[in-house]
Protein backbone atom coordinates (compact mmCIF):
# COMPACT_ATOMS: atom_id res chain seq x y z
CA UNK A 1 0.00 0.00 0.00
CA UNK A 2 1.13 3.28 -1.03
CA UNK A 3 2.04 5.59 2.22
CA UNK A 4 -0.32 8.05 2.94
CA UNK A 5 0.53 11.68 4.42
CA UNK A 6 -2.18 12.39 7.02
CA UNK A 7 -2.77 15.10 8.80
CA UNK A 8 -4.01 14.78 12.77
CA UNK A 9 -5.91 17.99 14.38
CA UNK A 10 -6.44 17.38 17.92
CA UNK A 11 -3.48 16.02 20.24
CA UNK A 12 -5.85 15.33 23.14
CA UNK A 13 -5.86 11.45 24.28
CA UNK A 14 -7.29 9.79 21.53
CA UNK A 15 -6.15 11.88 18.63
CA UNK A 16 -2.81 11.77 19.78
CA UNK A 17 -3.44 7.40 20.08
CA UNK A 18 -4.69 7.55 16.80
CA UNK A 19 -1.90 9.55 15.35
CA UNK A 20 0.42 6.73 16.80
CA UNK A 21 -1.61 3.82 15.20
CA UNK A 22 -1.40 5.12 12.02
CA UNK A 23 1.61 6.15 12.20
CA UNK A 24 2.80 2.61 13.46
CA UNK A 25 0.48 1.12 10.05
CA UNK A 26 3.41 3.25 8.44
CA UNK A 27 1.51 6.10 7.44
CA UNK A 28 3.53 9.69 7.49
CA UNK A 29 1.44 11.38 10.54
CA UNK A 30 1.56 14.81 11.58
CA UNK A 31 -0.11 16.01 14.39
CA UNK A 32 -1.52 19.41 15.47
CA UNK A 33 -2.44 21.17 18.66
CA UNK A 34 -3.25 24.96 19.10
CA UNK A 35 -1.57 24.68 22.59
CA UNK A 36 2.30 25.80 21.83
CA UNK A 37 3.58 24.03 24.64
CA UNK A 38 2.42 21.45 24.02
CA UNK A 39 3.58 21.07 20.30
CA UNK A 40 7.17 21.93 22.11
CA UNK A 41 6.84 19.07 24.62
CA UNK A 42 5.78 16.41 21.61
CA UNK A 43 8.72 17.24 19.75
CA UNK A 44 11.39 17.95 22.11
CA UNK A 45 10.26 14.66 24.80
CA UNK A 46 8.12 12.69 22.67
CA UNK A 47 5.74 12.43 25.40
CA UNK A 48 2.27 14.39 25.86
CA UNK A 49 1.81 13.80 29.81
CA UNK A 50 -1.40 15.56 30.44
CA UNK A 51 -3.43 13.23 28.33
CA UNK A 52 -1.31 10.04 28.20
CA UNK A 53 0.72 8.94 30.92
CA UNK A 54 3.99 6.78 31.16
CA UNK A 55 3.46 6.69 26.78
CA UNK A 56 6.12 7.68 24.39
CA UNK A 57 5.61 8.40 20.51
CA UNK A 58 7.53 7.38 17.69
CA UNK A 59 10.21 10.23 16.65
CA UNK A 60 8.31 10.08 13.13
CA UNK A 61 5.52 11.50 14.45
CA UNK A 62 5.90 15.83 14.64
CA UNK A 63 3.78 17.78 16.10
CA UNK A 64 2.72 21.12 14.74
CA UNK A 65 1.54 24.73 15.78
CA UNK A 66 0.90 26.13 12.58
CA UNK A 67 -2.36 24.71 10.79
CA UNK A 68 -0.95 25.41 7.66
CA UNK A 69 1.98 23.51 7.81
CA UNK A 70 0.37 20.49 9.35
CA UNK A 71 -2.17 20.36 6.35
CA UNK A 72 -0.06 20.94 3.64
CA UNK A 73 -0.35 18.48 1.06
CA UNK A 74 -1.61 15.59 2.83
CA UNK A 75 -4.11 12.48 1.45
CA UNK A 76 -6.39 12.70 4.93
CA UNK A 77 -7.02 14.80 7.42
CA UNK A 78 -8.54 13.37 10.85
CA UNK A 79 -10.50 15.86 12.96
CA UNK A 80 -10.50 14.82 16.94
CA UNK A 81 -11.05 18.14 17.91
CA UNK A 82 -13.76 18.60 20.56
CA UNK A 83 -17.00 18.74 19.61
CA UNK A 84 -18.11 22.31 19.93
CA UNK A 85 -14.87 24.08 18.48
CA UNK A 86 -15.24 21.58 14.99
CA UNK A 87 -16.65 24.27 12.73
CA UNK A 88 -14.20 27.05 13.84
CA UNK A 89 -10.88 24.51 12.77
CA UNK A 90 -12.85 22.65 9.57
CA UNK A 91 -13.29 26.71 8.85
CA UNK A 92 -9.55 27.32 9.18
CA UNK A 93 -8.87 24.17 7.42
CA UNK A 94 -11.10 24.94 4.49
CA UNK A 95 -9.73 28.87 3.51
CA UNK A 96 -6.28 26.94 3.55
CA UNK A 97 -7.35 23.78 1.01
CA UNK A 98 -9.10 26.21 -1.22
CA UNK A 99 -6.39 29.12 -1.10
CA UNK A 100 -3.85 25.72 -2.53
CA UNK A 101 -6.76 23.91 -4.55
CA UNK A 102 -5.63 21.02 -2.16
CA UNK A 103 -8.55 17.99 -1.88
CA UNK A 104 -8.14 15.62 0.91
CA UNK A 105 -10.18 12.72 2.41
CA UNK A 106 -11.71 14.06 5.66
CA UNK A 107 -12.14 11.53 8.80
CA UNK A 108 -13.56 12.53 12.08
CA UNK A 109 -13.17 10.41 15.60
CA UNK A 110 -14.95 13.70 17.76
CA UNK A 111 -18.30 12.25 19.72
CA UNK A 112 -21.08 15.03 19.95
CA UNK A 113 -23.54 16.98 18.79
CA UNK A 114 -23.53 20.74 17.82
CA UNK A 115 -25.05 22.91 19.92
CA UNK A 116 -27.86 25.11 18.50
CA UNK A 117 -27.81 23.85 15.06
CA UNK A 118 -28.29 19.97 16.48
CA UNK A 119 -26.09 18.88 13.33
CA UNK A 120 -23.75 15.69 13.74
CA UNK A 121 -20.01 16.75 12.94
CA UNK A 122 -19.88 14.76 9.21
CA UNK A 123 -22.51 17.81 8.71
CA UNK A 124 -20.82 20.50 9.98
CA UNK A 125 -17.69 19.35 8.06
CA UNK A 126 -19.34 18.96 4.82
CA UNK A 127 -20.80 22.78 5.75
CA UNK A 128 -17.63 23.98 6.14
CA UNK A 129 -15.58 22.08 3.66
CA UNK A 130 -16.40 22.95 0.09
CA UNK A 131 -16.93 20.12 -2.11
CA UNK A 132 -14.16 21.04 -4.37
CA UNK A 133 -11.51 20.31 -1.84
CA UNK A 134 -12.88 16.94 -0.43
CA UNK A 135 -13.35 13.55 -1.81
CA UNK A 136 -14.81 11.71 1.15
CA UNK A 137 -15.99 12.31 4.48
CA UNK A 138 -16.23 9.42 7.10
CA UNK A 139 -16.55 8.89 10.82
CA UNK A 140 -14.11 6.74 13.15
CA UNK A 141 -16.35 5.41 16.44
CA UNK A 142 -16.68 2.73 18.56
CA UNK A 143 -15.62 1.30 22.23
CA UNK A 144 -12.29 2.23 22.00
CA UNK A 145 -10.64 4.36 25.54
CA UNK A 146 -7.11 5.55 24.55
CA UNK A 147 -5.43 4.62 27.48
CA UNK A 148 -6.67 0.81 26.44
CA UNK A 149 -5.61 1.06 22.55
CA UNK A 150 -1.61 2.85 24.03
CA UNK A 151 -1.29 -0.91 25.49
CA UNK A 152 -2.61 -2.49 22.73
CA UNK A 153 -5.42 -4.00 24.20
CA UNK A 154 -7.41 -5.48 21.63
CA UNK A 155 -9.99 -3.36 19.89
CA UNK A 156 -12.54 -2.88 17.26
CA UNK A 157 -14.37 0.05 16.00
CA UNK A 158 -16.37 1.49 13.00
CA UNK A 159 -15.82 3.21 10.18
CA UNK A 160 -18.49 5.13 8.65
CA UNK A 161 -18.90 6.76 5.00
CA UNK A 162 -21.31 6.85 2.10
CA UNK A 163 -18.60 6.23 0.29
CA UNK A 164 -18.09 2.82 0.49
CA UNK A 165 -14.20 2.60 -1.48
CA UNK A 166 -12.90 5.50 0.76
CA UNK A 167 -13.77 3.35 3.81
CA UNK A 168 -12.20 0.26 2.47
CA UNK A 169 -9.37 2.51 2.04
CA UNK A 170 -9.57 3.84 5.44
CA UNK A 171 -9.95 0.98 7.18
CA UNK A 172 -6.51 -0.69 5.71
CA UNK A 173 -5.13 2.12 7.12
CA UNK A 174 -5.97 1.89 10.44
CA UNK A 175 -5.82 -1.99 11.06
CA UNK A 176 -3.58 -3.93 12.58
CA UNK A 177 -3.11 -6.40 14.90
CA UNK A 178 -4.61 -5.41 18.11
CA UNK A 179 -6.98 -2.34 16.28
CA UNK A 180 -9.38 -3.95 14.30
CA UNK A 181 -11.83 -1.58 11.85
CA UNK A 182 -15.16 -2.40 10.18
CA UNK A 183 -17.30 -0.64 7.77
CA UNK A 184 -20.60 0.75 7.94
CA UNK A 185 -22.93 3.11 4.94
CA UNK A 186 -24.72 3.96 8.07
CA UNK A 187 -23.39 7.40 8.75
CA UNK A 188 -26.06 8.96 11.13
CA UNK A 189 -26.58 5.58 13.42
CA UNK A 190 -22.61 5.83 14.01
CA UNK A 191 -22.69 9.45 14.58
CA UNK A 192 -25.91 9.20 17.16
CA UNK A 193 -24.74 6.35 18.98
CA UNK A 194 -21.48 7.88 19.64
CA UNK A 195 -22.78 11.31 20.61
CA UNK A 196 -24.97 10.09 22.89
CA UNK A 197 -23.82 7.51 24.83
CA UNK A 198 -21.67 10.19 26.91
CA UNK A 199 -25.29 11.02 28.24
CA UNK A 200 -25.36 7.48 29.30
CA UNK A 201 -22.13 7.58 30.62
CA UNK A 202 -22.86 10.62 32.60
CA UNK A 203 -25.72 8.83 34.18
CA UNK A 204 -23.60 5.70 35.31
CA UNK A 205 -21.18 7.71 36.69
CA UNK A 206 -23.82 9.43 38.92
CA UNK A 207 -25.63 6.06 39.80
CA UNK A 208 -22.22 4.85 41.12
CA UNK A 209 -21.32 7.85 43.15
CA UNK A 210 -24.85 7.41 44.80
CA UNK A 211 -23.64 4.07 45.78
CA UNK A 212 -25.87 2.01 43.18
CA UNK A 213 -25.38 -1.44 42.15
CA UNK A 214 -24.71 -3.61 38.77
CA UNK A 215 -28.36 -4.10 38.03
CA UNK A 216 -28.95 0.09 38.40
CA UNK A 217 -26.15 0.27 35.81
CA UNK A 218 -27.32 -2.77 33.59
CA UNK A 219 -31.27 -0.93 33.30
CA UNK A 220 -29.44 2.40 32.34
CA UNK A 221 -27.35 1.33 29.81
CA UNK A 222 -30.58 -1.09 27.98
CA UNK A 223 -32.95 1.50 28.40
CA UNK A 224 -30.63 4.23 27.40
CA UNK A 225 -29.70 1.93 24.50
CA UNK A 226 -33.66 2.29 23.35
CA UNK A 227 -33.80 5.65 23.56
CA UNK A 228 -31.08 6.33 21.64
CA UNK A 229 -32.02 4.13 19.21
CA UNK A 230 -36.02 5.81 18.93
CA UNK A 231 -34.10 9.40 18.14
CA UNK A 232 -31.58 7.64 15.76
CA UNK A 233 -34.15 6.07 13.18
CA UNK A 234 -36.32 9.20 13.45
CA UNK A 235 -33.43 10.47 11.16
CA UNK A 236 -33.56 7.57 9.44
CA UNK A 237 -30.73 5.67 10.85
CA UNK A 238 -30.43 1.75 10.39
CA UNK A 239 -31.76 0.47 13.97
CA UNK A 240 -29.52 -2.53 14.25
CA UNK A 241 -26.55 -0.16 14.02
CA UNK A 242 -27.15 0.66 17.69
CA UNK A 243 -26.92 -2.64 18.84
CA UNK A 244 -23.42 -2.82 17.23
CA UNK A 245 -19.97 -1.04 17.97
CA UNK A 246 -21.02 2.44 17.86
CA UNK A 247 -23.99 1.99 20.03
CA UNK A 248 -23.77 -1.06 22.30
CA UNK A 249 -20.26 -1.50 22.28
CA UNK A 250 -19.43 2.38 23.19
CA UNK A 251 -22.24 2.31 25.60
CA UNK A 252 -20.48 -0.96 27.37
CA UNK A 253 -17.19 0.75 27.23
CA UNK A 254 -18.15 4.75 28.80
CA UNK A 255 -20.21 3.72 30.83
CA UNK A 256 -18.37 0.86 32.94
CA UNK A 257 -15.29 2.51 32.87
CA UNK A 258 -13.32 5.61 35.38
CA UNK A 259 -11.35 6.28 32.02
CA UNK A 260 -14.26 7.70 30.52
CA UNK A 261 -14.41 11.54 31.72
CA UNK A 262 -18.21 11.59 31.42
CA UNK A 263 -18.72 8.70 34.05
CA UNK A 264 -15.85 10.64 36.40
CA UNK A 265 -17.74 13.68 35.73
CA UNK A 266 -21.39 11.87 36.65
CA UNK A 267 -19.64 9.53 39.70
CA UNK A 268 -18.73 13.61 41.21
CA UNK A 269 -22.29 14.66 40.42
CA UNK A 270 -23.74 11.68 42.53
CA UNK A 271 -21.61 12.48 45.21
CA UNK A 272 -22.78 15.68 45.34
CA UNK A 273 -20.40 18.35 43.87
CA UNK A 274 -21.86 20.70 42.16
CA UNK A 275 -21.56 20.94 37.99
CA UNK A 276 -19.21 24.05 37.69
CA UNK A 277 -16.98 22.39 40.11
CA UNK A 278 -16.81 19.15 38.46
CA UNK A 279 -16.28 20.58 35.20
CA UNK A 280 -13.51 22.68 36.91
CA UNK A 281 -11.92 19.29 38.42
CA UNK A 282 -11.99 17.74 35.02
CA UNK A 283 -9.61 20.45 33.29
CA UNK A 284 -11.15 18.72 29.56
CA UNK A 285 -14.06 18.93 27.71
CA UNK A 286 -17.07 16.47 28.81
CA UNK A 287 -19.00 16.09 25.96
CA UNK A 288 -22.01 14.55 26.87
CA UNK A 289 -23.09 17.50 28.91
CA UNK A 290 -23.68 19.94 26.14
CA UNK A 291 -24.67 16.83 24.31
CA UNK A 292 -27.56 16.45 26.78
CA UNK A 293 -28.63 19.40 26.04
CA UNK A 294 -28.70 18.90 22.43
CA UNK A 295 -30.52 15.76 22.43
CA UNK A 296 -32.96 16.66 24.49
CA UNK A 297 -34.41 19.64 23.03
CA UNK A 298 -34.10 17.45 19.90
CA UNK A 299 -36.41 15.04 21.23
CA UNK A 300 -38.48 17.39 22.16
CA UNK A 301 -38.69 18.93 18.90
CA UNK A 302 -39.10 15.70 17.14
CA UNK A 303 -41.40 14.11 19.25
CA UNK A 304 -38.97 11.65 20.59
CA UNK A 305 -39.44 9.78 24.04
CA UNK A 306 -36.08 10.18 25.91
CA UNK A 307 -36.78 9.85 30.17
CA UNK A 308 -33.32 8.98 30.84
CA UNK A 309 -32.11 11.86 28.93
CA UNK A 310 -34.85 14.31 29.79
CA UNK A 311 -33.65 13.18 34.13
CA UNK A 312 -30.19 13.66 33.45
CA UNK A 313 -30.99 17.57 31.53
CA UNK A 314 -32.71 18.24 34.12
CA UNK A 315 -30.34 17.69 37.17
CA UNK A 316 -27.32 19.21 34.52
CA UNK A 317 -29.51 22.50 33.62
CA UNK A 318 -32.27 22.69 36.09
CA UNK A 319 -30.41 21.44 39.16
CA UNK A 320 -32.88 18.35 39.85
CA UNK A 321 -32.30 16.58 42.69
CA UNK A 322 -30.54 13.12 41.30
CA UNK A 323 -32.36 10.80 44.22
CA UNK A 324 -35.62 12.67 43.42
CA UNK A 325 -35.12 12.59 39.73
CA UNK A 326 -34.43 8.91 40.21
CA UNK A 327 -37.25 8.54 42.18
CA UNK A 328 -39.55 9.94 39.12
CA UNK A 329 -38.00 7.87 36.76
CA UNK A 330 -39.10 4.34 38.27
CA UNK A 331 -42.65 5.60 39.63
CA UNK A 332 -43.71 6.29 35.68
CA UNK A 333 -46.88 4.92 34.44
CA UNK A 334 -45.98 1.13 33.54
CA UNK A 335 -45.38 0.08 29.69
CA UNK A 336 -44.26 -2.33 27.07
CA UNK A 337 -40.52 -2.20 26.94
CA UNK A 338 -40.97 -3.35 22.82
CA UNK A 339 -42.67 -0.38 21.31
Amino acid sequence: MTTKEIAVLGAGSWGSILASVLDENGSHVRLWSYNEKQVKEFNDLHTNTKYIKNFTFAESIKAYHDLGEAIDGVDYILFVVPTQVTRSVAHQVAEILKARHQKVNIIHASKGIEEKTYLRLSQVLAQEIAPENRQSISVLSGPSQAEDVAVKDITLVTLASNDQKAAKTIQGLFMNHYFRVYTSDDVIGVEIGAALKNIIALGAGALYGLGYKDNAKAALMTRGLAEISRLGTSFGANPLTFIGLSGVGDIIVTATSSNSRNWRAGNELGRGESLDQVIKNMGMVIEGIATTRAAYELSKQRGVDMPITSAIYHVLYDGADIKETINQLMTREGRSEIE
